[in-house]
């Protein structure tokens, strides 16, 4: 019977089961336990490649069956599959709606069990041209500091930005803290004269886009073109 590499090369990687998969990310089992009960077993031990995703590497060595060499490699499987679902930013669309943004650059964040705040900078047509993480902290918070954002949007000759961040519990309604940290930026974007479009909390499969929601600070922002997303 063929092996799950020899059925990858056949019929191709979305023919083969999550322990299939994580069975040819693995390479080998360890003594008396083949690759594809390893695999069988981590997938049910952990609750899934979701959750496999979600652990780090520290805690991927932990697993019984998995070295720091099994650890590394299921890492960076999961981080460059990531990164291939996103376009590259130079020919990427307009984001003219709180959907594509999320669609573009959320989901990337789900699967993160700390806090992480992403800033999209922007030209004058809403074309990304870059994507940075500027805090990741813990389990509940991490510290925005407006003038590194800031610093970093004047450094790209951003005309805009739009902010993400996480909820590692999974519920995205944004805090009051969230909200104090909207205006705050809002506010330096307009003194900077560059438009901040909307800001997203994403939870687990699902996100609130403060603008969409009526959360959007009355602070006036500098007119222009394409001032902000369409709801």
């Amino acid at each position: 019977m063929p092996g799950p590499r020899e059925r990858l090369a056949y019929r191709g990687a979305a023919a083969l089961s999550d322990a299939e998969l994580l069975a040819v990310l693995l390479g080998t089992g360890r003594a008396g336990e083949e690759v594809g009960s390893l695999a069988s077993r981590l997938l049910r031990e952990t609750g899934g490649l979701w959750a496999l995703r979600r652990m780090s590497v520290t805690e991927l060595v932990e697993l019984s069956g998995v070295g720091p060499a099994k650890a590394a490699r299921l890492a960076a499987a999961f981080e460059a599959g990531l990164r291939a679902l996103t376009f590259p930013e130079e020919q990427a669309a307009p984001l003219s709606n709180s959907e594509a943004v999320f669609a573009r650059y959320g989901r990337s964040l789900m699967a993160s069990r700390v806090e992480r705040f992403l800033v999209i900078s922007v030209d004058a047509k809403n074309r990304p041209r870059a994507q940075r993480e500027v805090a990741r902290g813990g389990r509940t918070s991490c510290q925005i500091d407006p003038s590194e954002v800031f610093r970093l949007l004047i450094s790209e000759s951003a005309s805009g930005a739009i902010f993400l961040h996480n909820h590692p519990s999974g519920d995205p309604e944004p805090s009051p803290q969230d909200l104090e940290l909207t205006e705050r930026l809002v506010e330096a974007g307009s003194l900077l004269d560059i438009r901040i479009l909307d800001h997203l909390v994403v939870g687990n499969g699902r996100y609130t886009s403060l603008r969409d929601a009526g959360h959007w600070p009355s602070t006036p922002v500098k007119s222009g073109p394409s001032a902000c997303l369409r709801r």
